[in-house]
Order: structure tokens, then sequence, then C-alpha cells
């Protein structure tokens, strides 16, 4: 039987008639009336109980402990003095007056809490104050380059001076060495295209463009203030010079086999080390958004001076891949040394995407034309030995990948280094103004 509000109500307003309770189902619950009456009495028992909350105690003690003194003395002396006067008044004022009923309204209404007393000041939380202090001291990376960046261009220094000392040993104090180096030389203009000649450059221009690069280098350095920076690339110009003067004349060249060229150590290339050190010098010194297209001239002009100076019996491959090396490895040096003004400045640092895509595209090619040229020395070496004429294209196209590919290898780790030193992302090189939300275009 389905029970309804109705049916309920029905039952509760009018009484059982006596005898009925269950006869033929005319009620529809029994004892309806007397459970939902009892639960009703409960529910009103429940509500007329005062509740005492934490703030109603406290008001009623802060009320209490506002009351004069003086007034339980003054009852004190009526009392004493009156007998039963007071017991009396009060007794007839609960005749006449009619007790104050109890009303759950108002028993509702709950005064506000007394405002809690205001916390005595607490020292300050040592945390915070290291925060602050840490703030208010200058950001390291703005005076000096991450430590693993120093690292990283030391290493790369050193490994570029061993390339260097490996090349000289392998070409100059092996016998299968020194005759791929004479195969090289005395082939390589009759082999090779003969624009690789370059117009027969002159002394006097390769000179003259690698000190043009050199000036511009230290020109663009002292107009940006980079004063630190003037004074490392003035050290590297130095270094680089000495380097190729003084290298040549100390290093041996000893007499394995039987060679038709030039029996004097050749090594290192004067020309080669001038034009990648001054092409170097160009590119640490340009701000960030002209040191991608930089380190391209680099790699194009030093490659152009390697591989003339080959063609024109100049120079062995040897003394160029052993030059552009120890330039790298000048400049690795270098870059591990920059301090404050050497590097950007902390409003506009920020990475570049150019130097990112160029140093990638200078990386892998140089990786490929090494990996190239080794592979092509692989397959000629059987015919090192003996001179034989079938191995001298070989010898010559290697060489040419190998000038080509450490010329981009060289740039490319150095662009990669510079952007790294010069420019270490910090919270003070974040800050600029962000950049503004594309515009439509007018109807």
């Amino acid at each position: 039987m389905v029970y309804t509000s109705q049916s309920l109500r029905v039952a509760l307003r009018h009484p059982i008639p006596p005898g009925q309770e269950c006869s033929k189902g005319k009620w529809p619950l029994v004892g309806a009336r007397r459970f939902f009456h009892t639960l009703f009495q409960f529910a009103h028992a429940l509500a007329s109980v005062p509740r005492f909350t934490r703030a109603r105690t406290v008001v009623a003690m802060t009320q209490h402990e506002s009351a004069p003194e003086d007034e339980p003395r003054v009852n004190g002396s009526a009392n004493a003095s009156g007998g039963s006067a007071p017991s009396d008044s009060v007794a007839a004022g609960d005749a006449t007056t009619p007790a104050a009923q109890w009303d759950p309204l108002e028993e509702r209404r709950e005064p506000h809490p007394a405002s809690a007393p205001t916390a005595a000041p607490t020292a300050e939380d040592p945390l915070s104050a290291q925060i602050d202090a840490s703030l208010a001291q200058p950001d390291p990376l703005a005076l000096r380059p991450r430590t693993s960046s120093v690292v990283l261009c030391t290493v790369f220094g050193v490994v570029f001076l061993g390339i260097a000392a490996a090349v000289y040993w392998l070409g100059v104090h092996t016998v299968d060495g020194q005759s791929y180096e004479d195969l090289a030389i005395m082939n390589f203009a009759d082999t090779m295209p003969a624009w690789l000649s370059f117009g027969n450059l002159k002394s006097g221009l390769v000179i003259g463009v690698s000190l043009a690069f050199g000036a511009a280098a230290m020109l663009v350095a002292a107009a940006r203030k980079r004063w630190w920076l003037l004074g490392q690339l003035a050290v590297f110009a130095a270094v680089a010079f000495a380097a190729a003067k003084l290298l040549k004349p100390l290093l041996p060249r000893p007499l394995l086999v039987h060679v038709e060229s030039s029996v004097n150590n050749s090594a290192p290339s004067g020309h080669t080390m001038l034009a990648a050190a001054a092409g170097l010098m160009l590119l640490a010194a340009v701000p960030r958004a002209w040191r991608a297209c930089a380190a391209v001239l680099s790699t194009v002009f030093t490659s152009i001076v390697g591989v003339s100076v080959i063609y024109d019996r100049w120079h062995r491959p040897v003394d160029v891949v052993m030059s552009v090396c120890i330039a790298g490895a000048c400049m690795m040096f270098t870059l591990a040394c920059t301090r404050a003004s050497g590097m950007d400045r902390t409003g506009s640092r920020a990475s570049s995407p150019s130097v990112q895509i160029a140093a990638t595209a200078l990386i892998t090619l140089g990786l490929c034309a090494i990996a190239y040229g080794t592979y092509v020395l692989w397959q000629v070496f059987p015919g090192l030995q003996y001179a034989s004429a079938w191995a001298a294209p070989g010898a010559c196209a290697a060489a040419t990948a190998m000038v080509v590919g450490f010329a981009g290898l060289v740039n490319g780790m150095v662009l990669m280094m510079r952007q790294i030193t010069a420019a270490p992302l910090t919270r003070l090189g974040l800050i600029g103004e962000p950049p503004a939300p594309p515009r439509k275009a007018a109807a």
C-alpha cells in the first residue's frame, strides 16, 4: 500500500476510532498518530534546550568581569539592615509581574564575539630573512657565466689542442702521413676545380681582410662599451699571432720518406691562423642578433683561405687543420675568462633562434665533412705508401673536406659557447616588456 502525505495528515489529525485500529485497512498505519506525535515532542524538546556556545560564554564572562565591585557590598548592607525586605520585594514583584517566557528566536541572536587581542609582534622568520638578503644581493650570473659554461669552454679548448697535436703527429711523424701530405699538395691544383684557387689569393689580400675583420671587432666591442671583451680580444689576437710565429720554427719535421715538396716544417699556417682568428674575433664582438651571420662569414672566409693556400702550394693540409684548431682552442680559453663587461647586458639577454640554427648547422656540417674526409682517407690508405696516382684525387678531396669540416666545427662550437657565456638567462635577463598581441588588420 502506498502512503501519501494526505493520508498521513488524515491519520495525524483524526483520532482512531476505538476498535477500528486494524479494521479492513481503513486507517493506513497502526499507531501512526502516536509515533509522529512522540517524534514532534522530542524535536520540540531539543529545540527548547539553550545552546551555550563559546562566544556566549566569553561574553558572559566579560560582562561579569566588567560589573562594578561595589554592587555586592550595597546589596549585602541592604540585606543586613532591612532583613527580609529585599526578598519580599522580589516576591512581590514575582507576584505582580508575569515571568518572562523563553523565546527561541532571542536565543538564536548570538552576540558578536569580543575582538581578539592583537598578537604581539613575533620575531622575523629566518627563512624569509635569508630570502630577502639573497634578493638584495646582485645576481652572480650578471657578473660571470655559469661555472658549467666555463668548464665546457676549458674542456673544448683542451680538446681542440689535442686534435691539433694529433693531426700534427699523424701528418708529420708518420710515413703514411708525409706521403699523404706530399700527394695532396703536389696534385691539388691539377685535380681539384680551378675555382678553389679563388683567383690565386695574394698574401696581402688575406692579411688586409683579416686585419679589417679584427679592427671591426675591436670597434664593435668599444662601441658597445664591452671593455672586458675588448681586453679579451686583444689578448686573444696576441696569443694567436705568437702561436703562428713561434710554433713554426720550434716544431720539428723529420724526413721519413722521399717527398717532392719542401722538407722544411710549415705547420701551422700563418695565413690560415690569421684568417680564423680574425673571424672568431668578429663573432665574439658582435651583439646577439649578428652572431649567426658572423659565424657563417668566419667559416666561409677561413675555408677559402685554407683551401687557397693548399691550392697555391703554400701549406700542406695538416698545416691548415692545425691552425684552425689552435685558433679555436685559444678562443675557447678566452671565452672561459668572460666576466662582467664581456657579457651581454642583463636587460637585453635572450635566447636566439638564429644562433641555435646556425650553430647546429655548422657543427653538423663540420662533423659530416670530417667523417667524409676520414672515410676517403681510409679508402686511399693502401696507395699512400707508394704515392700511387689513383690515390691523388681521393687525397685532395679528403683535404678539402677536412679543411671545410674543421672550419665549420670550430666556428659552430665557438658560436654556441659565446652565446652561453655572454647571455646566461637569469631573472634579471628576462625582465622586459612582454610581447604585444597581434593586431587585426583593418578591413
